[in-house]
């Protein structure tokens, strides 16, 4: 697999510690920069204090602030409409609409390694057309 850019950020939003670990090993072994939150206030936090991620995956259910809020929140904020994020659920049945609709992608839990990399991959500013 091809790596990505040092310079490329993620932002990896999970209350699973397991699973947050995990996903950010993975980026952090194909190049990315990985900054890691453990709800959604944390993200937030992060966001409004550290230089903006590339793209931000966001898990959707979690205490404090779940991932439905910071969409909302960020769509809200013109500083932070702009970045790219991939949700992540292990609900089959979340679509796309409402308060997803500004996300890119969602990656259905236990993420597969391919359409993880895909999707952050495909969020790039570089070819924000990319497959």
């Amino acid at each position: 697999m091809t790596s990505a850019s040092p310079q490329r950020r993620v932002l990896v939003v999970d209350d699973d510690d397991d699973i947050r670990l995990v996903l950010s090993a993975i980026l952090a072994d194909e190049g990315f920069g990985v900054e890691e939150a453990v709800n959604g206030q944390d993200a937030l936090d992060r966001l409004a204090t550290e230089p903006l991620p590339d793209v931000v995956l966001l898990d959707l259910m979690m205490p404090v602030m779940d991932g439905w809020e910071v969409l909302r929140r960020r769509r809200a904020d013109a500083r932070l409409s702009q970045i790219p994020v991939v949700l992540l659920s292990a609900n089959p049945n979340v679509e796309l609409v409402d308060g997803a609709a500004n996300a890119c992608e969602c990656l259905l839990k236990p993420v597969d390694l391919n359409a993880l990399l895909h999707a952050v991959g495909k969020t790039s500013p570089e070819d924000p057309a990319s497959d």
